[in-house]
């Protein structure tokens, strides 16, 4: 069985390597000269299994207008000319309700916690390195009332088996010792101990490269120009460099791009592109620098430990397919790592990058099957396409392969959103 994969990023190459582990010729196709190019390059690097969350939840809208009038806020919203923009925020609208966020978070917990389970498989079987840490996340809380208001979070987590430990100062200091020298920015947190912290591209690049040993093709530089569609199935993937690729079936995990080549062909895929930024910058003093995640509750930023760098990930702005890094996109996340950790890393060093997420109105990717039956979707898992990777692209290979998956994929599909040809 031949399958083509659609896409080079972290979701494509761990679809490509579990469909090769079972036995199938597959060949990735990607626009980028290498693995994991656009939104697996240089994100948060937190494997979030414990903070699997659907960004639509109830009083978020609320905390969303307030946040648009935060000096170093996180969300940006550009109101632009496009029905398709204003369509997905009005569908997300209706998910920021109780009901909902506990149907879309049950889903979303289903991949992640597989995920989770599967990548210590993945990684002892291939040996590769990621800069990766099993020291969790410690979601810091500057106010009481955050404080207060993670209580909810707790009866959630405790509700999908999901590890944690409440801390006050002390704790997180114990957790994270640099802390101590900020001691009065914050009042206590949640650590979710089962989380993971790793560097995604250096995951996807070394995946890859363990996927062409056991014989994936990866034709880079090859942009996609349109799915061919003959008798009610995929025919081919067009291509500006080597025409048409066949197989005997496809995946799309293009990310927030799938929707480019989806929509042609009547799936009309609420998949939206939501810019992140982050900065990557070298650790000058190990002792004042982080050692695993901490997420910033008040502006919504990551702080992760990679190796001998710090990544410093947040702010989600709603721009179209704008990939521009202005002069000013990365101020909050510089802001923070400069509030919480001065004398870790060397900000003066920073590398800059911003990328594009790819959003469902409810957070939970579009994985499985189409009307078209030799097509699948992997797409759609918004910040948390490194957390879902594994889980995802194994669950996916297997339904590719006419194998049972092992876990359910009833409100993953595209059947949700009640799309037909």
């Amino acid at each position: 069985m031949k399958v083509v994969v659609m896409g080079a990023g972290v979701i494509g190459v761990t679809t490509a390597w579990y469909l090769a582990k079972g036995g199938a010729k597959v060949v990735v196709l990607d626009r980028q000269p290498g693995p994991g190019l656009e939104t697996s390059y240089a994100n948060a690097g937190e494997l979030s299994y414990g903070m699997t969350s659907p960004w639509a939840a109830p009083g978020v809208p609320v905390k969303a207008l307030k946040w648009l009038f935060m000096k170093r806020r996180p969300l940006f919203i550009w109101p632009l000319i496009s029905p398709t923009m204003w369509k997905w925020g009005a569908q997300m609208l209706t998910n920021c309700n109780d009901a909902a966020y506990a149907v879309n978070k049950s889903r979303m917990v289903r991949i992640s916690n597989y995920s989770r389970d599967s990548l210590p498989d993945l990684i002892a079987e291939t040996g590769i390195e990621y800069d990766g840490r099993s020291q969790g996340t410690l979601q810091l809380f500057r106010t009481e009332k955050q404080m207060k208001g993670s209580k909810a979070d707790q009866e959630i987590l405790a509700q999908f088996d999901s590890p944690f430990q409440v801390l006050d100062r002390e704790g997180c200091i114990a957790a994270e010792p640099a802390l101590a020298q900020v001691r009065e920015k914050f009042v206590g947190g949640l650590q979710l101990t089962a989380d993971r912290t790793g560097d995604c591209r250096l995951f996807t690049m070394a995946l890859a490269e363990k996927a062409a040993e056991l014989g994936v093709e990866f034709h880079y530089g090859q942009s996609i120009e349109g799915i061919a569609v003959e008798n009610g199935r995929v025919a081919g993937v067009d291509t500006d460099k080597e025409g048409r690729v066949t197989g005997d079936a496809y995946v799309c995990a293009l990310g927030p791009y799938g929707p480019r080549v989806l929509n042609p062909i009547g799936l009309r895929l609420p998949v939206y592109p939501v810019k992140g930024y982050s900065v990557t910058l070298p650790v000058t003093d190990d002792a004042m620098a982080p050692q695993s995640t901490i997420m910033d509750e008040t502006h919504k930023v990551a702080i992760t430990r990679l190796g001998d760098r710090i990544r410093v990930a947040g702010t989600a702005e709603i721009a179209g397919y704008s990939n521009r890094l202005g002069p000013h996109a990365t101020d909050t996340v510089r802001y923070v790592i400069n509030d919480l950790f001065p004398k870790g890393g060397d900000v003066e060093k920073f590398e800059g990058w911003t990328g594009l997420r790819p959003m469902t109105p409810d957070g939970t990717p579009v994985l499985g099957g189409t009307p078209y039956p030799n097509l699948f979707l992997n797409t759609g898992h918004g910040t948390l396409g490194w957390t879902m990777a594994c889980g995802s692209g194994r669950a996916v290979a297997d339904l590719v392969l006419g194998k049972e998956p092992e876990i359910s994929f009833d409100g993953l599909t595209l059947d949700r959103y009640n799309i037909r040809l």
